[in-house]
């Protein structure tokens, strides 16, 4: 393969290049084009500061787009706004100018992202503006405590985040009075992060600052930016409770796009007799990334897991470096390579996000933790392994490329997965679509009532705060009255308590503290996992990968919040099984469908992981089943689940067809279509199904919302049903495989290890559901 040249990659060439071997050329399923886009006319508002534009003008800004001049015209003029268009088209300019214009006019504004980086990144831009009026600071978990005394008196442009604010700005504000009395505007940065139960904690949160800022007499202007959604209007309303303007005709110039879908080769079969076995998408971005690398190339290479950046990094490097041996590579070429996730210590993430703008680092396999828009313009190329949830999440990473105006490259390398496979076999479902809408629920009692605690510890309740905190308000006070939690005198509610209210309150849904990962031999923490992910990833006997190295867990020590690891090379990797039961708590609303019936309520799921198995590295070859001792957890959360009557059954058993092995397929197959139609991932959500379920009486499909009081995805699925299982039935019907695989009906988390699953069984049970003829479907 002879690399190309920069210039002729930037032309579009570059899937021509990695095409170049014959054997790919069948992978790719689809090319679309996405051609370039010419800026609009650019100019300054009349009030913004000369002293702003000078230095923007030192950096090559001579002025604004017209989406960027609407969102900052609506701002000084007082209006709350939300900015959603494309990556790359200067959102962060948009809020600057009104928030720098504040500042000099002597008031102070507040900044939250979701991320640290972005945040890192934000204090980065700030302090090449040179501007001495401007006092910038990150305020987050890495800050020390004589950085932060000196914040709280002087900063007058706080970058922050919601677990901040929530944790230590908001039940301190009276050491924060000065900065609230002055703050004219908050921004809340890439905002479509804040869907599903996280988005309704921070909702939350935001409607106990506003309280905050009014108990100081200020009324600050909010400005939220986002990537392209649905109706951004509506969503930001009900993640700040206020009216919204919104802006979304994007102005800004951009690069042809050559977007194609990939789907890794099939390589054999899983066993004598076994399911089609198709190419990790992690193995195929590895190739990928090594031949951009040496065709110098800047790439990131998005993976959906952190056990996967690893991977995909380790794999590229080790190819790099076999290419060092035997053809004579330049050396320092592997080193060229990395992964990057959360987890990461502070030092560790910072450094790398350094590398990559310096373009000391060719390839980058990371998280979503960079989907975000931490500044790498540069990119030439984004590979994105499996898809990421959403189609709003597959334009902002694929957009990562082609900043500056260049040409780029975007691959969507389809993983063993159903909805993988029929995305990549039907484009018309990716592109020509509008994106998705975000999804959250403010009002769900789960989330509402520890913010309520919360506020009520800051400033007691009156009733004029009901209409701040929503219309479920009234009902869930009195439940925390009931539960002890809360205090109601004739003037309002009070927290009572000595304990700090913020604790009830676990807005990333981690479901506890971070479990802390312990080198045992050095002591050295290499880093975090949360509560819920430690019992899958970090159980006992659990092979770990972290930054490239292989690790063994020793002991997981729940009540200490520590799991020891000790370096090892084992050939084996480990999968944790758990098992699920779910009841019926109550039925909200239901309606006909075929023969069946269609539910949306409330349900309580317990889940234990019980077990793992491992795999021979290479071959997948199973080893054994090893047992664990870990505690169940109980989820009360709301599910859609439909029923089926024995007598619409009847004949399907009457055939021989395995009744439960075809409602397991057809639950797997729905859990893996539902991402496209509502605002959520696969590990969002759940799933259980039975042939005779104890609290219905029948064969009974469930799909919940993993997230406790749910997360509004279920209640999507409920309003999209007939689409939704209309969809699922197409994939598993297209899957060229005849008993059944991961690309159809097999899960990667299924507890029982995809045992039993009837493909054909799948196919009769929706037929008989929606009503077709199964020999015309």
């Amino acid at each position: 393969m002879t690399p190309p040249s920069s210039s002729s990659l930037r032309a579009g060439t570059a899937l021509t290049y990695l095409l170049d071997v014959p054997a790919r050329r069948e992978r790719v399923t689809h090319v679309e084009h996405v051609p370039a886009r010419q800026a609009g006319e650019t100019r300054w508002p009349d009030w913004v500061d000369e002293r702003l534009v000078t230095r923007w003008a030192n950096h090559g800004i001579s002025g604004l787009w017209p989406h960027q001049a609407e969102a900052a015209n609506l701002v000084h003029d007082g209006l709350n706004v939300i900015i959603a268009t494309g990556t790359a088209s200067g959102k962060s300019l948009s809020y600057l100018v009104p928030a720098l214009s504040s500042v000099l006019d002597g008031g102070t504004v507040l900044y939250l992202s979701p991320t640290k980086a972005l945040a890192a990144d934000q204090l980065r831009s700030l302090g090449e503006l040179d501007l001495p009026e401007l006092r910038a600071a990150t305020f987050d978990g890495d800050t020390s405590f004589e950085e932060r005394a000196w914040i709280r008196r002087h900063a007058n442009y706080v970058l922050t985040n919601p677990d901040m604010l929530h944790r230590t700005l908001l039940p301190r504000h009276a050491q924060w009075s000065a900065f609230w009395r002055r703050l004219r505007v908050i921004v809340v940065d890439e905002c479509h992060g804040y869907r599903g139960v996280f988005g309704s904690h921070v909702a939350q949160i935001l409607r106990r600052l506003r309280r905050i800022c009014a108990r100081y007499g200020s009324r600050p202007t909010f400005l939220l930016s986002s990537a392209t959604a649905s109706e951004p209007g509506t969503f930001a309303m009900r993640l700040t409770g206020l009216q919204m303007a919104e802006v979304t005709t994007d102005a800004s110039p951009r690069g042809a796009t050559t977007f194609a879908l990939w789907e890794p080769p099939l390589t054999g079969l899983r066993g004598e007799g076994g399911a089609p076995l198709r190419r990790p998408a992690t193995a195929e971005s590895a190739d990928l990334l090594a031949d951009l690398v040496i065709a110098d190339v800047r790439t990131l290479a998005f993976v959906r897991s952190r056990r996967a950046a690893e991977s995909v990094a380790l794999t590229t490097r080790a190819r790099l470096q076999d290419l060092v041996i035997d053809v004579g590579a330049p050396a320092e070429l592997p080193d060229k390579v990395a992964a990057y996730r959360a987890g990461y210590l502070a030092e560790d993430r910072r450094k790398l996000e350094k590398a990559l703008r310096s373009g000391d680092l060719l390839g980058l396999a990371t998280t979503n933790a960079l989907e975000l828009g931490v500044d790498v313009s540069g990119l030439d190329a984004v590979l994105i392994a499996g898809w990421p949830g959403t189609r709003a999440s597959l334009w902002q990473q694929a957009g990562r490329a082609g900043r500056d105006g260049q040409d780029a490259l975007a691959v969507l390398i389809a993983r063993d997965d159903p909805l993988d496979t029929y995305l990549v076999h039907h484009p018309d479902a990716l592109f020509g679509r509008p994106v998705e809408a975000i999804v959250l629920d403010p009002d769900n009692p789960y989330v509402l009532g520890p913010h309520l605690c919360a506020a009520a510890s800051e400033i007691p309740l009156t009733h004029d705060d009901l209409e701040v905190f929503g219309p479920a308000t009234k009902q869930v006070l009195s439940d925390l009255v009931e539960a002890g939690l809360l205090r109601e005198r004739a003037t309002g509610w009070f927290w009572t308590s000595r304990d700090r209210a913020t604790d009830l309150a676990d807005i990333r849904g981690g479901g506890g503290a971070p479990v802390q990962l312990v080198e045992t031999s050095t002591g050295r923490l290499l880093g975090t996992v949360d509560e819920p992910s430690a019992h899958m990833s970090v159980h006992t006997g659990a092979v770990y990968v972290h930054q490239g190295e292989t690790f063994l867990v020793t002991e997981l020590d729940l009540e200490a919040e520590v799991a020891l690891l000790e370096a090892g090379t084992p050939e084996y990797t480990t999968f944790a099984r758990d098992v699920t039961d779910i009841s019926v708590i109550e039925s909200l609303r239901s309606h006909p469908l075929g023969p069946g019936e269609l539910h949306f309520g409330s349900v309580e799921v317990t889940s234990q992981v019980v077990s793992y198995i491992k795999r021979r590295a290479q071959s997948g070859e199973l080893l054994g089943d090893e047992s664990l001792d870990l505690p169940p957890r109980t989820l009360r959360t709301r599910a859609v689940w439909w029923t089926l009557p024995a007598s619409a059954i009847a004949p399907l058993a009457g055939d021989g067809l395995d009744l439960g092995g075809a409602a397991h397929a057809a639950e797997h197959a729905s859990i893996g279509l539902l991402p496209l139609f509502a605002t959520c991932d696969r590990w969002d959500i759940g799933g259980v199904s039975t042939e005779l379920h104890p609290d219905t009486g029948l064969l009974t499909v469930f799909v919940y919302d993993g997230h406790e009081g749910g997360a509004g995805f279920a209640e999507r699925g409920y309003a999209r049903a007939r689409d939704w299982l209309t969809a699922t039935r197409e994939a598993i019907a297209s899957c060229e495989c005849e008993r059944g695989c991961p690309s159809c009906i097999q899960s990667p988390k299924c507890g029982n290890g995809n045992e039993p699953l009837d493909k054909t069984g799948a196919l009769r049970l929706l037929a008989v559901l929606l009503s077709i003829d199964p020999r015309e479907a």
